[in-house]
């Protein structure tokens, strides 16, 4: 019987290797494992828990029942030069679209643009990972993806649209880097499985009950469907993220796409990326220059009566990451539960862990473990 504590606040080192150990014990290369283990602790710091460590069982239960394969070895089927098509052979979604990163970031520095295209992959969890570190290589890139069905399409009332997320990200000079990663729906499944998680309601306007019917329940939300962002404007820009990283790439689209709750079904999911070399489109510190002029413009504006300040994308991702690195990483009860059951199967140790109540008490604040900073992913 495992014995949970009812809070605790993580290192993230810490949940980084233990991450890390429970997936090479699953037989996943040391490399990769750090890797898929740091992106679920990246969304942890950027405040996204819905991407977080909630997932690391899903991810362990889909490689013991062969859905995804531990060893990821994709295969070039077709390679034009600045166009790469990559099929992921039903890989991990994170290692195969950090490859396409680094093909995609080569091949714009000869070429000026790349396109990669990667097939039967898995679900990849935060965009904004991987666009980030094309970025912070001098480029702006341009992530899509499909996902399982979430929503219906305009006028319909059984789903078959998934949340398919995109991200656009660019260097931004002294600013570091800008960020965009967003879902089409008007919230992120992830946080609704967050909400259901935790036993919490969610607000009405995110989903619909199976029926059709607005619920505040999350589990009814997730037998149900997501609400597309805008009305229709939600419905076809993910429509249209289908056709790119679903149709064109040569993967899975539509409902035959699987989640990565999904336990022995393979995903299938298509990711395209575009990426761009600053370079080759002018000075690259003269770009450097626009952007600084762009967001010093953007944060200067008059503020409306109800905001304290402007931000751009990414900069609250970067702030939350900041005050938690320092103060730790809150997990909520049932995560922590299923991590300690992952620990107990693996033989690997769960990691350290504090009270927020005495951290808070230290600090002169009060913490909190909600999920409050806005959800946009898959």
């Amino acid at each position: 019987m495992v014995t949970v504590p009812p809070d605790r606040l993580v290192q993230a080192v810490d949940l980084r290797r233990f991450g890390a150990r429970v997936l090479e014990a699953e037989g996943v290369p040391a490399v990769d494992a750090e890797l898929l283990s740091d992106t679920l602790v990246t969304a942890e710091l950027w405040g996204h828990a819905s991407h977080g460590m909630l997932r690391l069982p899903w991810y362990v239960t889909r490689l013991r029942s062969g859905a995804m394969e531990r060893v990821t070895a994709p295969e070039v089927v077709h390679d034009g030069g600045a166009v790469v098509v990559l099929d992921g052979r039903h890989g991990i979604g994170q290692v195969l679209t950090a490859r396409a990163v680094e093909l995609g970031v080569e091949r714009a520095r000869t070429h000026g643009i790349s396109g990669v295209a990667v097939r039967s992959s898995g679900h990849f969890g935060t965009a904004a990972w991987f666009t980030r570190r094309a970025a912070e290589a001098g480029c702006v890139a341009l992530l899509s993806t499909n996902a399982s069905p979430a929503m219906a399409p305009w006028g319909g009332r059984v789903k078959s649209i998934g949340t398919n997320p995109w991200s656009l990200a660019a260097p931004a000079g002294r600013h570091g880097v800008v960020v965009m990663d967003l879902a089409n729906t008007a919230v992120a499944r992830g946080k609704v499985y967050l909400a259901a998680e935790r036993g919490e309601p969610i607000p009405a306007t995110w989903a619909a009950d199976a029926d059709g019917v607005p619920t505040t329940d999350p589990a009814a939300a997730i037998d149900g469907l997501i609400m597309p962002m805008a009305g229709p404007k939600g419905y076809v820009i993910s429509f249209m993220m289908d056709v790119l990283a679903g149709v064109l790439t040569g993967s899975a689209f539509g409902d035959a796409v699987a989640g990565p709750y999904d336990s022995d079904r393979r995903s299938g999911a298509g990711h395209l990326l575009i990426t761009l070399d600053v370079g080759a489109f002018g000075d690259p510190s003269e770009f450097a220059t626009r952007m600084e002029q762009l967001v010093d413009q953007t944060q200067g504006a008059p503020l409306a009566s109800w905001a304290d300040e402007i931000l751009v994308p990414g900069q609250l991702e970067d702030r939350t990451r900041e005050r938690l690195e320092a103060g730790g990483i809150p997990l909520a009860d049932t995560t922590w539960a299923s991590l300690a059951v992952l620990a107990q199967e693996s033989g690997t140790a769960l990691p350290p862990h504090h009270s927020p109540t005495v951290t808070a008490a230290r600090a002169g604040s009060t913490p909190t473990t909600s999920d409050t900073t806005p959800e946009v992913h898959p």
